[in-house]
């Protein structure tokens, strides 16, 4: 359907658009909105969308369905005030993305979408997300409100900040995720400065979620604290004050949530706790990294969901090539979003290195994967740091372990300011 059938009379209302760059990029949303609707809706493009929600034609739409993909995201927006127009009329949003950077996508939903679908659709998915938008959202009274909810004052009190979510999980045993974790936030808490491009350090949080054996207080010279304990075993009533006084600092620019001082089972906190958790990390926090067991339990699953980016990391050399492949057949087992998982391959071959870089790139191949972050092997310069309780740009600022890392947490940062400008 064009843009002009919308705008002529039907013998059947419509009651909903598909709005893209080019429909036919989405041939399965094709065929579902006419399963769903029959001859009931149409199609308009981005430029179609933006001048027909300023029209009184478009207060027929009960709802759109938007659909971009990663050649979409220089265009967030106008994307980003065709969502603010449909909402500001009253007509319900469903977002359709393929492959795009969970940054991007969070930015998309901060503004309203009612329903996020991925794309390939699945099977019933877009039906499913049609009936959900037919329910009204009433708004919870005090009565209706599970015992494990989370006081009403939780976001006025931490701010009312919207963070990312950066999780890092090693693959395998020894993959460095933790130092990884400790410097990347480091990093992000510190941000490159110069004269002619002033930048407001963010406020960043470390998470240590790894019960029995996290690190990250003794990579930073932190102490442990039973508070952290207290913190874990009562998350139900847990408000920003509790919270902020678990946490340590350091260097007065990174705040850290320790591993507890005792071994714990990983399981003493549930998935809710985890939830409570990080959403209290992010309304108090821009970036909130966590350190992963390397184990997959329970709530695993809902730090995978809460997250924008989730970091793997990986070795070049088998258990690392079959953890992932576990790892992924997991995922897609259980209809998880894989597309999340950012693969880091820690001690990379050195630039000169011509058959280590061939192993790479037969790697990534074979796993059907993309390796984006390639790390160096600093070897004893990062254990004399981490021994030493200091991040890499504290202790050997010029290794190119550090830069490397240094240049992921730019261009996140980049990309989130970039993307909170597109929908300023």
């Amino acid at each position: 359907m064009s843009a002009a059938a919308i705008l002529s009379p039907e013998p059947a209302p419509i009651v909903a658009c598909t709005v893209s760059r080019d429909v036919s990029n989405f041939d399965l949303l094709i065929e579902d909105m006419e399963a769903e609707l029959g001859e009931s809706w149409g199609d308009l493009t981005f430029e179609d969308a933006v001048i027909f929600l300023n029209q009184p034609d478009s207060e027929s739409l009960e709802f759109i369905a938007i659909a971009v993909d990663s050649d979409d995201e220089g265009d967030l927006g106008r994307i980003s005030g065709i969502i603010t127009s449909a909402k500001e009329k009253g007509i319900r949003v469903i977002l359709i993305a393929e492959e795009v950077s969970p940054i991007a996508l969070h930015q998309l939903l901060r503004l309203g979408a009612d329903d996020f679908v991925p794309y390939p659709l699945p099977e019933g998915a877009l039906h499913e997300a049609v009936e959900r938008l037919g329910q009204p959202a009433a708004e919870p009274t005090e009565s209706d409100q599970p015992e494990h909810a989370a006081p009403p004052t939780m976001k006025a009190s931490g701010g009312g900040r919207d963070g990312v979510v950066l999780p890092v999980h090693g693959l395998s045993g020894g993959a460095g995720a933790t130092t990884f974790a400790v410097n990347l936030a480091w990093e992000l808490a510190n941000p490159e400065q110069s004269k002619k491009n002033p930048v407001t350090p963010p406020r960043v949080c470390l998470l240590d979620f790894d019960f029995q054996f996290g690190s990250a207080s003794t990579y930073l010279d932190l102490p442990r604290r039973d508070l952290v304990f207290e913190l874990l075993q009562d998350t139900s009533s847990m408000d920003s004050e509790s919270f902020n006084q678990a946490l340590l600092s350091f260097n007065d620019r990174l705040q850290v949530l320790t591993a507890p001082p005792e071994m714990l089972p990983l399981d003493i906190v549930t998935g809710e706790d985890i939830s409570r958790l990080i959403e209290m990390a992010r309304t108090n926090f821009d970036f909130v990294v966590i350190d992963m067991p390397s184990t997959v339990i329970s709530w695993t699953e809902t730090v995978l969901n809460a997250a924008h980016l989730y970091f793997a990391l990986i070795e070049l050399d088998m258990r690392s090539a079959q953890n992932t492949l576990r790892m992924i057949r997991a995922l897609k087992a259980e209809n998880l979003p894989a597309e999340k998982l950012r693969y880091v391959l820690n001690r990379a071959p050195k630039f000169t290195d011509l058959n280590g870089k061939s192993r790479v790139k037969r790697l990534a191949e074979s796993l059907d994967i993309s390796l984006e972050v390639l790390l160096s092997d600093a070897g004893r310069v990062v254990t004399q740091a981490n021994d030493h309780g200091l991040p890499l740009a504290l202790s050997a600022a010029k290794s190119p372990l550090r830069k490397e890392i240094q240049k992921l947490a730019q261009s996140i940062a980049d990309l989130n300011r970039a993307a909170e400008a597109a929908t300023a």
